[in-house]
């Protein structure tokens, strides 16, 4: 691995929004709950600014589609920057049922392991695994070398856990947090054992 001044080795981070129970959708698959204050807006503009490419699950593809899509989300400079960035920013998007993908998405063609290989080959920027499902396949093959976790201080009970169906015990260190004024904690962990790439199988939807 190069070792130069000036090389910057992308970090592989998993950022969502989660309840304090641990889920990043509700029982009906609702994440109103997420919706973040300007200030955490600002964190999520700034963490979108670090990305060079991003890679994600079908739904939360669609889930951020709008932002590509619908202009009426744009309602201040912040909101607007955003769009821009969300829009130029490369995705690969992971799907056993989409044919087809708006602008600067593609369809992964590869194993996930792969995928993250080329991103990163790809950028001088950080990249960003997102959709639960997804990452949580990320973490298990120990690519994930961050998360980065907004939680939200509501009790959801059900859902859309934050890493599902994880087959074996992964160890986090909890390396900062920040409290916003709405209450909302920002949480990171550096992930155990990232950078092992184990053999790599199919990646979920």
């Amino acid at each position: 691995m190069p070792s130069h001044p000036g090389y910057h080795r992308a970090v592989l981070s998993y950022s969502t929004s989660v309840s304090v129970d641990g889920f990043i959708a509700d029982r009906d698959g609702g994440i109103g709950w997420t919706a973040p204050s300007d200030e955490v807006f600002a964190a999520h503009l700034q963490r979108v600014r670090g990305l060079g490419v991003h890679l994600c699950g079908r739904r939360l593809y669609e889930t951020m589609l709008p932002w590509e899509t619908d202009a009426s989300l744009q309602t201040d400079s912040q909101t607007a920057e955003f769009a821009r960035l969300w829009s130029a920013l490369p995705k690969v998007v992971f799907s056993r049922t989409l044919t087809s993908v708006h602008g600067r998405a593609r369809l992964a063609d590869a194993p996930l392991a792969t995928e993250i290989a080329r991103a990163r080959a790809a950028t001088d920027k950080d990249v960003e695994v997102g959709g639960a499902t997804l990452a949580a396949h990320a973490v298990e093959l120990g690519l994930v070398d961050e998360l980065q976790l907004f939680r939200i201080p509501v009790a959801v009970g059900t859902g859309i856990s934050l890493l599902p169906q994880l087959n074996r015990v992964v160890q986090f260190e909890l390396i900062s947090t920040t409290v916003f004024d709405s209450g909302v904690v920002h949480e990171r962990y550096r992930c155990s054992g990232a950078g092992h790439m184990p053999a790599a199988g199919p990646a979920p939807a």
